[in-house]
């Protein structure tokens, strides 16, 4: 074989080893890129996932310590079992007494 065509034959040889390398670490740093993008994005879900709803109430020391009158609760509940009341009756008054 002539020695320009054993050159052209190394260097193609030469050019495809390198090419396959190339390719390899490529697709190692897209992989290892991939995997941070998951992680960061794992990390900022577990960051914005709140303890409880934001417009849910906290209860407050004096909430918790005061106790809790039921009867007019009952009272509104009998009256609305014996027809006195309607349902819409019975929730407005039911939520007046729960605001205190």
């Amino acid at each position: 074989m002539p020695r320009m065509l054993r050159r052209a034959a190394v260097l193609g040889a030469t050019a495809n080893v390198a090419a396959k390398r190339g390719a390899a670490q490529g697709a190692q740093a897209a992989q290892a890129q991939a995997a941070q993008e998951r992680e960061a994005e794992d990390a900022q879900e577990q960051q914005q996932v709140p303890d409880a709803p934001i417009d849910a109430p906290r209860p407050t020391a004096a909430a918790a310590s005061a106790p809790v009158d039921y009867a007019p609760l009952t009272t509104l509940k009998e009256l609305l079992d014996a027809g006195i009341l309607t349902q819409e009756e019975f929730d407005a008054e039911k939520a007046k007494v729960l605001a205190g």
